[in-house]
């Protein structure tokens, strides 16, 4: 069998070859050979069958597997006449090639390997910028607001009407189908309105109750409430207001600290403040950097770094962001794409750079990382994940295992490397 491995470019080469009808006939005999000791075979015994028997009963498969063995050993000889390691491949082969006539076939297949990224100079391209300032101002609003917010809530001297924002303390029972369902009853329970505290439509429906007023509500539970047996479910709560109380304001000192600051064993005013200031600062550096330094930063590595992209993988980048837009797309705009191939090629030129200008800056920072030493380990991962299903009141193991079966931890953990990476390179720490 003559094989070629021809170099595309640094990323990318094709192997190609002729599988004769001759070398694949031996293969089908050795293959009919190997399941002939192994099948089970109506009137004879396991591994008695003749040979010939297996041929005639399974003649399809053997010789597509027999095809495929071909191919591969092609690939495997390729692979060495061009001196790449197996390790190197990135992705699946793909056939640029495939004629079958006379019993003899005639293969192109694309191999994409990992490239060769230069990264000398990168030090020169760094986006410089100045540390974000804290002005007096901005420490004393933020200590205010922890004040207030620490403050004790006192029921108002003149009894009026609830308003947005009033701290209310009511009774309530819901009913679906007029019947109360579980942990649908509270007594005396305080709620801020417009806390978004409780199911969507329930607060704004109790704007301009009064003292002692009872009144029946209709809610409808969203579409993906945590309880199956209200998710989606219209029902009506029975809601009496016995106070609205009102926030005194709060006061910036040692007691405030204490409050706040209830894991350190001196909590004053002072300390207070510089955490205030920490907080701040670190918000302030965080927007610098999502909104500012990362785009710069990334845009300057892809154009300074230049090398040859694997073009499988710029391939799947294209389907993967042409299946993203696919799903806003109306059935309509679905139907026009499966009916005129053109569109679809349309729609995978206009994110064709976008794709590669991704996939270029993954090898940029997989590169980078390993030069630095960068690293993010699977406790990492999961202690992030965590913290975002906390921050959205979910449940971490629900959040964990979403993660796992769509497989995309491998993405979280690209994306922690590339922020520890670039907060190592702007000198950002934490």
């Amino acid at each position: 069998m003559n094989i070629t491995a021809n170099r595309v470019d640094d990323a990318n080469l094709i192997i190609g070859g002729t599988i004769t009808q001759e070398s694949i006939n031996p293969e089908i005999d050795k293959l009919a050979k190997q399941a002939s000791k192994e099948l089970n075979i109506d009137g004879f015994r396991k591994g008695k069958a003749p040979v010939s028997v297996v041929k005639k009963l399974h003649a399809d498969k053997l010789k597509e597997d027999a095809k495929s063995g071909l191919i591969n050993n092609l690939i495997d000889n390729g692979l060495k006449e061009a001196n790449i390691a197996p390790s190197d491949i990135l992705g699946e082969p793909r056939f640029s090639k495939y004629d079958e006539k006379d019993g003899n076939i005639d293969v192109e297949v694309e191999i994409s390997v990992r490239p060769n990224v230069d990264v000398d100079g990168y030090e020169d391209i760094i986006p410089t910028y100045e540390k974000p300032e804290v002005t007096e101002a901005e420490i004393q609003e933020r200590l205010a607001k922890l004040a207030n917010e620490q403050a004790p809530f006192e029921a108002i001297a003149k009894p009026r009407k609830v308003e947005n924002g009033d701290m209310t303390v009511i009774d309530f029972e819901g009913f679906l189908n007029d019947e109360p369902f579980d942990g649908g009853k509270g007594e005396k329970m305080n709620l801020k309105i417009g806390s978004g505290q409780f199911i969507p439509g329930f607060e704004s429906q109790l704007i301009g109750m009064e003292y002692g007023e009872e009144k029946t509500i209709d809610i409808t539970f969203p579409a993906e409430y945590q309880s199956k047996d209200l998710a989606g479910q219209k029902t009506k709560f029975v809601v009496k207001l016995h106070e609205i109380q009102s926030q005194k304001e709060g006061t910036v000192d040692d007691e405030l600290a204490k409050k706040v600051l209830q894991d350190e064993e001196n909590g004053t005013l002072e300390l207070l403040k510089e955490k205030v200031t920490a907080q701040i600062e670190t918000g302030k550096i965080s927007k610098l950097y999502n909104e500012d330094l990362k785009p710069k930063l990334i845009e300057a590595l892809v154009s300074k770094i230049d090398f040859a992209l694997p073009k499988n993988i710029v391939e799947q980048e294209i389907d993967a962001r042409v299946n993203a837009k696919a799903k806003d797309m109306s059935e309509e705009e679905i139907n026009a794409l499966k009916e005129d191939t053109s569109k679809v090629e349309e729609l995978r030129d206009a994110v064709k750079d976008e794709a590669k200008d991704s996939v270029k800056a993954t090898f940029i920072v997989d590169t980078l990382a390993k030069i630095k030493n960068i690293t993010v380990d699977d406790k990492e991962v999961s202690q992030a994940l965590y913290y975002e299903a906390m921050i959205q009141g979910q449940n971490p193991q629900d959040l964990v295992k979403y993660y796992e079966d769509n497989n995309l931890l491998p993405a979280v953990k690209m994306g922690m490397i590339e922020d520890k990476l670039f907060g190592n390179l702007l000198g950002i720490e934490g």
